[in-house]
């Protein structure tokens, strides 16, 4: 994907240049083509400060059946072990299925864990329930997918970005309202507008707003551009970018499309079928990647330079059911790789390549690439 390069801003659908809203601070910075795929870099401060960890997380759903049959469950996320620290933008990927929208909804406490722990700013907040759940609301904010399926149509948008604030027990005042609108490039003239009388891009800035307005410090982006045309998803990728180095966010972004997620994250962890399989810096795991299933991911992605083609890698079988996973490691049923240990115990995250930081769970982890020669 080709995001905007620098001094260019399209704006928003059915706005004129004179409602643009005013620059404050420093310029926000846009992410040319052929950006690192690194994303921004971790300091010393993000490796240091957590902001979600979950610990051996499950979630399991259970299916309706007769009582004299054995109890089914859909094992959505099966003990997940994950970290976001301040000032990474981690991006979270996988085919459809995988998990990924569940682990995001139980890591911002909109779901119970069935098994396991989160802990958001370094406070376990797996029991916490009710009331006491608005301090945790501050520090973690969800964008959800379908913005048009988030927002309520039967309220203005100031109604609806006065929802959180009034969730906090604060009444908003319309600088303020004007102000969130502002920060993602729409203008006051909204305020009394409906859901349904913007583009998706538009709306999709609204559930952005709406999230800021408590002032969190994590964002968990599920699908965030999926649902919108690929124009659009350039300008809301460079607009969470701009957030990020304005207001310090750190984010979690859900993607099933790797090359959406290259530009803007700089750790990178793979789901697949409930469990993570990689992760690491997001440089490495594109430029190195470890476990098969990565490397199938990433074949599938076009290579930016013309001329330049990868070997596709073509999966055979079927993605085995949540309800019976395979023994051993969920993706040897269909691994290129497999051999006979794969089907006894799951392989647990290891490092790889000479580095701590990237880690696999695979008994026969791919070799780095030769290094190019000059």
């Amino acid at each position: 994907m080709r995001l905007y390069p620098p001094g260019r801003r399209t704006l928003h659908h059915g706005a004129s240049r004179a409602h643009a809203p005013a620059r404050r601070g420093r310029s926000r910075g846009r992410l040319p083509p052929g950006a690192s795929s690194g994303g921004p870099p971790v300091t010393t401060q993000s490796v240091s400060e957590e902001l979600l960890r979950l610990k051996n997380v499950r979630k399991y759903f259970g299916l309706p059946g007769a009582p004299w049959r054995q109890a089914q469950a859909v094992k959505a996320v099966d003990g997940v072990n994950f970290v976001v620290r301040k000032g990474e933008t981690v991006g979270l990927v996988g085919e459809s299925g995988s998990g990924k929208s569940t682990l995001a909804r139980v890591a911002t406490r909109l779901l119970d864990p069935t098994q396991g722990s989160v802990e958001i700013g370094g406070v376990d907040v797996t029991n916490v329930r009710g009331r006491k759940l608005r301090p945790v609301r501050r520090k973690i904010q969800m964008v959800f997918q379908d913005p048009q399926a988030s927002l309520n149509p039967r309220q203005s948008v100031g109604t609806i970005l006065s929802t959180p604030f009034r969730a906090q027990g604060i009444r908003p005042t319309r600088a303020q309202l004007v102000e969130l609108l502002q920060q993602v490039g729409l203008s006051e003239e909204h305020l009394e507008r409906y859901p349904h009388e913007f583009s998706g891009g538009q709306r999709q800035r609204i559930g952005i707003a709406r999230a800021l307005s408590v002032k969190p410090d994590l964002l968990v982006c599920d699908e965030p551009v999926s649902a919108l045309d690929v124009s659009v998803q350039a300008q809301v990728l460079n607009l969470l970018a701009d957030l990020r180095d304005e207001l310090g966010l750190s984010y979690v972004l859900v993607a099933h499309d790797l090359a959406v997620v290259r530009q803007v994250t700089s750790r990178l962890a793979v789901m697949y079928l409930g469990t993570i399989v990689e992760e690491g810096p997001a440089d490495q795991v594109y430029s190195a990647p470890a476990h098969p299933y990565t490397k199938a991911l990433l074949s599938a992605v076009p290579v930016p330079e013309p001329g330049v083609e990868r070997d596709r890698i073509v999966l055979t079988g079927d993605v085995p059911t949540p309800i019976a996973p395979p023994s051993g490691c969920p993706f040897r049923t269909r691994c290129y790789k497999v051999q006979d240990v794969c089907a006894t115990v799951r392989p647990v995250l290891e490092p790889v390549h000479g580095s701590t930081e990237h880690r696999a769970a695979c008994y026969f982890p791919e070799p780095p690439p030769p290094e190019r020669t000059r």
